[in-house]
């Protein structure tokens, strides 16, 4: 197999790499590693397998998907083939993070690979793919071992983020994007990503001291209150996973979140940027929570994938993210739309529907009653989409009702 490569600087790939093994992941000497990835992906794939044995891992284990299978099921797969999963291999994965191995995901996919495919399908698959994966999901949602997310600059995906150039200059393009907004479009990346994890500790430490019962966002389509966990904590870049090791799970970031609580949402939202989900890009939508929960949704296309998603179990019509980010953020100036949540959600305030994160509470030690008892949200899905823009204002209320700005047509209201 034949990759093309030559457009994209391999000197910055090994930069990222790097950060994906030292940043990202903090990769113990003696752990273990398991990755998954496109195939597309494997020039990245042999870049991080390289440093993380650098960095002393025991092994590495990647794990690969191809588009053109994936393609395969949906033009000649039996329609009862669609509620299937392979939840052994997620049971798999499971027990190596149990032995504590670390967990990398390269994201490179064509976000429009399932568009024009039957939607009842495609929405089954996905259900079917979301409780198999379960039992892996919950040692990431819960931070119980350090884990990791990057991108490679696959060619369709750059295509939909770069329609008028010719394919090899599109995928050059949105490499140096990824390379820019990743920092390691220069020397020094691993110290450049100390410094902004500090400035992120910062904006969460400013939050957690003003200990907010709840958010008010206000804007075109959007008069939304959300209210915050009991107990709730405000992370942001790096974070101790319960393993005791220090990563910073998504490569990039430009987010602080917190857990909201999941029967206090009321009010309605519309997106400010397109979901990319499962392949399906799920223009438009707008929703209205009521008492926690999502009562009404639409959306301009994929609206059938996104009801699916809703009805994947009670949990996904609740919220298990808040997170806030400036719309001035280094991938908001780019002026792209990435049709890849990993991007877009860091170019603007974000909730997302269905599990919450152990982590984001002050204690750390709670066990999956007690996060409940203090508001978080429990589901077989976890799906970020986007909120914020330019023109959304936020303010927090403290339990006494006290009103404080906290952001400003969507930028930072205290400095």
């Amino acid at each position: 197999m034949t990759f093309t490569t030559h457009t994209i600087d391999r000197e910055k790939l090994k930069r990222l790499a790097d950060v994906a093994v030292k940043v990202g992941l903090n990769l113990q000497p003696g752990q273990e590693l398991v990755m998954t990835a496109p195939v597309e992906a494997l020039p990245l794939v042999r870049e991080i397998t390289e440093a993380a044995y650098e960095a002393g891992a025991s092994l590495v284990t990647p794990l690969l998907s191809d588009d053109e299978v994936t393609l395969a099921r949906y033009r000649s797969g039996t329609s009862d083939g669609f509620d299937t999963a392979p939840g052994w291999l997620y049971e798999g994965m499971a027990q190596a993070f149990e032995k504590g191995a670390a967990r990398l995901a390269i994201k490179g996919d064509d976000p429009a690979l399932l568009a024009g495919r039957n939607p009842d399908h495609v929405g089954r698959a996905a259900k079917a793919m979301s409780a198999a994966s379960r039992p892996a999901l919950n040692h990431i949602a819960n931070f119980r071992i350090n884990w990791n997310i990057v991108s490679w600059p696959g060619l369709a995906w750059a295509r939909q983020v770069f329609p008028h150039l010719a394919p090899e200059a599109a995928q050059a393009a949105l490499a140096d994007a990824i390379f820019k907004a990743s920092r390691v479009d220069q020397g020094g990346a691993v110290e450049a990503w100390r410094a902004h994890n500090a400035t992120l500790a910062e904006r969460a430490a400013w939050l957690n001291g003003n200990r907010f019962d709840a958010l008010h966002y206000t804007g075109p389509g959007t008069d939304l209150t959300i209210g915050l966990a009991d107990g709730h904590a405000w992370v942001g870049g790096e974070t101790e996973a319960r393993n005791g090791v220090i990563c910073t799970p998504n490569i990039p970031t430009e987010e602080v979140f917190t857990t909201p609580h999941a029967e206090r949402a009321d009010g309605y939202v519309r997106a400010t940027k397109p979901l990319s989900y499962q392949g399906t890009l799920i223009e438009e939508i707008e929703v209205r929570f009521e008492g926690g929960r999502i009562t009404e949704a639409r959306a301009a296309s994929g609206e059938n994938v996104f009801r699916t998603l809703l009805d994947n179990d009670e949990g996904a019509r609740r919220l298990g993210e808040v997170a806030l980010v400036p719309h001035r953020s280094p991938i908001s100036d780019t002026g792209l739309l990435f049709y890849n949540t990993l991007f877009d959600e860091n170019a603007a305030s974000h909730i997302a529907l269905g599990q919450c994160y152990a982590e984001c509470f002050e204690d750390k030690t709670l066990s999956k009653e007690e996060v409940a008892q203090r508001g978080g949200n429990s589901s077989i899905i976890h799906v970020d989409w986007m909120i914020g823009s330019a023109e959304i204002d936020i303010d927090g209320i403290t339990a006494d009702g006290t009103r404080v700005p906290v952001m400003r047509s969507g930028g930072w209201a205290q400095g």
